[in-house]
């Protein structure tokens, strides 16, 4: 953070210190803590005191890790091998099990990379939760709480919510126009042609590249800072796990491993939001404590971050603080310097970024088209619009707990490791020791696998029916579809563990990569959502647009980067005025470009009746595709359901929400409250929906499993009901000498009345 003016607060000398309510603004050269060596009470006498911060604990360091993990080296060994063979064997138990006992016993093509399109409504919504939760989620997030304050975690989960909500419009339009598709691309080859198809295949994949980065450049980080493992091997470590179960199983796999997954993350989420606001501390307690970190004065600040705090003007009395490095003082850009604010210049020019971001990795990601076509049509709408709301919760949640708790209690680090995605963990560390380290490490390894299953088999799906089927062989059978697949998950994962390496080296973290995906395949959002919902769109000017869209919006880039800082490196690259001005020319110059060619250049309308004629079944598996399933009525009913609720929570979201607390200004303390409040119950009720209402849907799928297996334990066949059916067929075949004497041998409910008589 690099501020330009400082406010100064005085300070009462009472225990209960805060701000007066009027600043003072005082420019400073960039170096005053550098010269002036003055002890401050007001810090003294808060370090002696062990309850608030900032804590003497802390005296002296430079960071917070340090190049000290809190854990071993073996435990690191364990959660990322350990916990992937676990959940390998587990969800291949369970997709054996599935298969067996409900007569599937075959792994075809069409299953494995469709899990059978019969997903119901829960699960679709778990399995949406478990893919939007990134790396960047639990990191990134609370690393923009770290920046900006409040504004960071709203704009976070806001700005990449709405794209879930909306993409549920394009899951229902699939269903009613291309109910047989395996990919995106493969739609776009049935209506745009084979040009098209190469266009967005290359889009296709820098999504699924880009993803998978950020997964590999945060987990391994993470690793690192609190095991000690190096980077580079947890980067080749990490998508082992995901390999194993992935390639054995399919979608179907993925989507079980998924819910396991998503419950285990909202299981640390909620431990943490009721540690810091319950257990620990009160919204009260961190509300005043943010107060506290933005009242300091650079002297103080000086003193704060020096080698010896409690005795600064003596000789061992150095200050290594830096306004861009630690969060001490205001906040540049905020509404008077503050926390407690969603008036804050650089939260907002995030969250465009946020939201423009989020639409490539969405409507360009396979993995979310993928889960789309296996979704029943009755729960495609329905899952999604569910699964971004229970989202919004782990964002949100997460960083309006362990984010603004960072610099509340002012825990010294610093900007690199916030970048790096090691605000949760720090925080975590210091609150709970190593059990909180452990639980951020196996909550950050629960979202990296199940994304990155996620992203392997939208990656081996593109592979086997876009590139070897469409231009290769094109009479592949089920089973080389599926041999293709399988080979394509493990080559992927042990070539993303190279380039996540290769892009460490270069001097990207997960921050850098998160506000550059958009600049990337931001160009495609307009042409692929057009795909789908306008008749008259063109395919060639669909092409242009997402070329034209991306030299532009590099172009941009890099000239928005030698304007602003006069050089073109890493750092300046990354700067969120040129990022910002990156991501719009990407999705706005697109959507321009493609809507003035099909209107006015290239009009010819498209029947959507004749899309799903042009795409081609392997195995001819109807399972999803009956008439039924797909009753024009009942969609016609879940677009409509769909749209109307998308839109309105957008509009809720991204301009209702904020409008609301641009009033509020500075947030009072029963505002906090307040806000905090909805996060904690957010949290909790989506905890509670995302666990509960997939086995609920599921339980008679449940119970004949378990049946299924408990019968296959006693050496017998089939489940309870074959049992039972068994039971009653051989009543009804009884030989009549049976059931007499099984007659006789009952007792004469009449004779006692007869001898009565």
């Amino acid at each position: 953070r690099t501020p330009s003016i400082l406010h100064s607060w005085s300070h009462s000398s009472t225990p209960e210190l805060k701000p007066t309510s009027s600043p003072t603004t005082q420019e400073y050269n960039p170096k005053p803590y550098a010269t002036a060596k003055m002890s401050s009470d007001l810090v003294v006498e808060r370090l002696e005191n062990p309850l608030i911060p900032p804590f003497t604990e802390y005296s002296g360091k430079t960071s917070y890790f340090g190049g000290n993990t809190p854990l071993s080296k073996a435990v690191g060994y364990v959660v990322v091998l350990g916990f992937g063979a676990l959940f390998s064997i587990f969800t291949t138990a369970i997709v054996y099990i599935d298969k067996k006992f409900k007569g599937n016993a075959n792994m075809t093509s069409e299953h494995f990379n469709t899990a059978g399109r019969m997903i119901k409504t829960g699960l679709t919504a778990s399995v949406i939760v478990s893919q939007w939760t990134w790396a960047a989620t639990l990191l990134q997030s609370s690393n923009v709480a770290w920046q900006y304050g409040v504004s960071g975690p709203f704009w976070y989960a806001s700005g990449a919510t709405i794209q879930v909500l909306l993409f549920g419009v394009l899951a229902i339009s699939l269903k009613k126009v291309a109910p047989s598709a395996h990919t995106v691309c493969e739609i776009v080859r049935a209506r745009w042609g084979k040009t098209a198809h190469l266009t967005f295949l290359f889009f296709a994949f820098c999504a699924n590249i880009i993803v998978t980065s950020m997964l590999l450049l945060g987990g391994a980080a993470t690793v690192e800072a609190l095991t000690g493992v190096d980077y580079r091997l947890a980067s080749f470590l990490i998508p082992w796990g995901v390999i194993l179960y992935t390639s054995a199983g399919g979608l179907k796999a993925t989507f079980i491993a998924s819910y396991l997954h998503t419950v285990i993350i909202f299981a640390v989420l909620v431990t943490m939001i009721l540690v810091v606001y319950i257990k620990t501390y009160s919204s009260d307690q961190i509300y005043t404590f943010l107060d506290w970190t933005v009242s300091y004065t650079p002297e103080e600040c000086s003193q704060i971050y020096s080698t010896n705090p409690l005795n600064y003007t003596g000789a061992e009395g150095e200050s290594f603080f830096d306004p861009n490095t630690y969060a001490c003082g205001p906040v540049p850009n905020n509404n008077q310097g503050s926390y407690l604010t969603m008036l804050s210049g650089d939260g907002l020019m995030f969250g465009i970024i946020n939201i423009v971001g989020n639409f490539g990795t969405v409507f360009v990601d396979q993995s979310y088209w993928q889960s789309a076509i296996a979704a029943r049509p009755s729960s495609a709408a329905k899952g999604y619009l569910l699964g971004g709301i229970c989202w919004f919760a782990i964002p949100f949640s997460l960083a309006t707990s362990l984010g603004l708790a960072s610099t509340a209690l002012m825990l010294p680090i610093t900007a690199g490791e916030a970048g790096a995605g090691l605000v949760p963990p720090a925080v975590a560390d210091h609150l709970l020791g190593d059990a909180g380290a452990v639980l951020v490490l196996i909550m950050l390894f629960m979202a990296i696998v199940s994304t990155g299953s996620a992203e392997s088999i939208a990656v081996s799906s593109l592979v086997a029916y876009d590139i070897y089927r469409e231009y290769f062989n094109p009479e592949a059978t089920g089973e080389q579809i599926l041999k293709c697949s399988r080979i394509v998950i493990v080559v992927f994962g042990l070539f993303m563990g190279a380039f996540s390496i290769l892009l460490a080296e270069i001097g990207l973290n997960l921050g850098w990569v998160y506000l550059f995906m958009g600049i990337m395949i931001g160009s495609a959002v307009i042409p692929l959502w057009n795909l789908m919902t306008w008749d008259k769109a063109s395919g060639k000017g669909a092409v242009i647009a997402a070329w034209s869209g991306l030299v532009l919006a590099l172009t941009g880039w890099l000239v928005g980067a030698k304007i602003e800082s006069g050089s073109v490196t890493v750092a300046t690259l990354g700067s969120n005025p040129v990022m910002l001005s990156g991501n719009l020319i990407a999705i706005l110059s697109s959507g321009f470009i493609h809507y003035v060619y099909s209107k006015f250049i290239d009009c010819e309308v498209y029947d959507f009746s004749k899309l799903n004629e042009n795409i081609q079944l392997v195995e001819h598996d109807m399972s999803g595709l009956t008439a039924e399933e797909q009753n024009p009525d009942e969609l016609r009913r879940a677009y409509r359901w769909i749209t109307r609720r998308g839109y309105v929570l957008t509009f809720v979201l991204i301009i209702f929400w904020p409008l609301l607390s641009i009033p509020a200004g500075v947030f009072t303390q029963g505002y906090f409250a307040f806000w905090v409040l909805v996060s904690i119950c957010w949290g909790f009720g989506a905890t509670i929906v995302i666990t509960l209402l997939p086995l609920v849907e599921s339980q008679a799928d449940i119970g004949q499993d378990l049946s299924g297996l408990w019968n296959y334990i006693r050496c017998k066949k089939g489940d309870a009901a074959d049992y039972a059916e068994e039971e009653e067929e051989v009543a009804k075949e009884a030989p009549e000498p049976v059931k007499e004497a099984e007659a006789e041998a009952e007792p004469d409910e009449e004779a006692p009345a007869k001898n009565e008589e």
